[in-house]
């Protein structure tokens, strides 16, 4: 088992940066995959990045080029630095961890995005 607690989160303008942090309770070097999803009001909740364990990284089209993810397994800490952030970014943002057996949720972290 293992609880990821999400922090970062805020107020920023259009075209700001924020950084997300995903604290896990336990070592995430064995974990199969760490993501970020966010889920915007009246929208179901979608994808943002995800890291591997082996390091391998997927964005969804709306971000790459803007966000990168990271993980420091040494910090059991996975990051979501947000630049050139839009509008339409606005949303609950969620860190989740991915074992065999089940997908662990964070209670997310809220940015808002004004323009």
């Amino acid at each position: 088992q293992v609880q990821v607690v999400e922090s970062g989160g805020g107020l920023v303008q259009a075209g700001g940066s924020l950084r997300l942090s995903c604290a896990a309770s336990r070592s995430i070097f064995s974990i199969n995959l760490m993501g970020w999803h966010r889920q915007a009001p009246g929208k179901q909740r979608e994808m943002v990045a995800t890291i591997s364990s082996a390091g391998r990284i997927n964005y969804d089209d709306s971000v790459k080029g803007r966000f990168t993810i990271s993980r420091d397994n040494a910090e059991n800490t996975v990051y979501l630095q947000m630049d050139s952030l839009k509008s339409e970014g606005t949303a609950v943002y969620y860190c989740a961890a991915v074992t065999f057996l089940t997908t662990y949720w964070g209670h997310g972290t809220q940015v808002t995005v004004s323009s």
